[in-house]
């Protein structure tokens, strides 16, 4: 087994925040739950080409309702859902006061223990934590100016810091010659006061004196798109849109049988996830591409019956139950509900397809 996938592919990122006019506030209750479904029922259209993560920024800035948080393996995904979003009822309405592009790529920079792990960085997994703090990062130029063993020891030291604070998860992407800023930078943590005492433990760290800029800085909370969008108010909303109900009897297509043979497996989207398909048998599994304990593309990894063995640091889990039969992964991956009809593999749609 090699040390890491051959050729692991790179995404695209893309954080775009939206800001409703004063006007939207004017229109009738019906016609804003209008628009908001339209709305709504655009970005999900998408669901099945890209990740799709959903913030309400209400209340916590005056420049920025709400935030989607985009990853994807083509550019032009992004701009098909663009034109999308400004073509529903509610685009009129809207703004983008900020926007974001960037890419994955491997830091030139070696952790403490570093290892074939580094490929975890070239794709974008999102986690279940309620708040997600961004903001764009610049360097000086005189930063570029050290050698790179003085950045490296610098670079030892911030990571250092940052390994004191394991509830704060960070995603760096790149945005070097595509968008304004050098970086973006987002963590994602459940604790709000961990992720304040770790930045100001940072601004004491040599390297930080080599920061162009690091503002604007938002504070996002995870939340389900219709209810980000009543959240920005208006007369008439009284409370936010719950989430729709459902039974999970909805099903939808994510591939072809044929593309699907037996003993081979591949990754889709569906739902604004990548989610792995396993033919065993003839019978077909489904479970979360990316193993719980690096993002490791478990559609890659070696089968032995109904088990899968992460290609990156041999996690093994069950495809029946997602559970982990073998470390270093602890938690399990998500198993999703799996038909197969007319040729076609389908995936349960709505509460209850997909459970830890």
């Amino acid at each position: 087994m090699s040390d890491r996938p051959q050729a692991a592919q790179r995404q695209f990122v893309k954080f775009t925040f939206y800001k409703a006019d004063a006007a939207w506030r004017q229109l009738s209750p019906e016609r804003r739950a209008e628009a908001r479904s339209e709305l709504c029922d655009a970005v999900d259209a998408f669901a099945d080409r890209m990740l799709i993560r959903s913030y309400s920024l209400a209340g916590l800035r005056g420049d920025a309702d709400f935030m989607l948080w985009l990853v994807s393996d083509d550019l032009a995904h992004f701009q098909s859902l663009a034109t999308a979003v400004f073509s529903s009822a509610l685009g009129p309405y809207l703004t983008v006061p900020y926007s974001y592009l960037s890419m994955t790529r491997r830091s030139i920079y070696k952790t403490p223990s570093e290892s074939k792990d580094v490929d975890g960085r070239l794709r974008i997994q999102p986690g279940e934590a309620r708040y997600l703090f961004v903001y764009p990062f610049v360097k000086t130029r005189a930063w570029y100016e050290l050698p790179k063993e003085a950045r490296q020891e610098m670079m030892d030291a911030h990571i250092g810091i940052g390994r004191k604070y394991p509830s704060v998860k960070l995603n760096t992407t790149y945005s070097y010659g595509i968008d304004d800023q050098e970086f973006v930078v987002s963590f994602e943590t459940d604790s709000p006061s961990d992720f304040l005492d770790l930045v100001m433990e940072l601004r004491e760290t040599k390297a930080s004196a080599y920061t162009l800029r690091d503002t604007p800085t938002f504070t996002c909370v995870a939340m389900p798109l219709p209810q980000a969008l009543a959240a920005i108010g208006a007369p008439g909303d009284a409370q936010p849109i719950a989430v729709p109900a459902s039974d999970g009897g909805g099903w939808l297509p994510v591939a072809k049988l044929e593309e699907l043979p037996e003993g081979s497996a591949r990754a889709v989207y569906f739902a604004g996830e990548q989610v792995a398909l396993f033919n065993i048998g003839g019978r077909i599994y489904a479970i979360d591409n990316r193993c719980s304990h690096a993002n490791g593309p478990l559609a890659e990894g070696a089968l032995d019956g109904t088990k899968v063995t992460c290609p990156w640091h041999d996690s093994q889990f069950d495809l029946e139950t997602g559970q982990p039969l073998r470390t270093p992964a602890q938690r399990p991956v998500a198993v999703y509900k799996v038909k197969v009809e007319g040729g076609a593999v389908f995936l349960a749609a709505g509460a209850g397809a997909r459970a830890s």
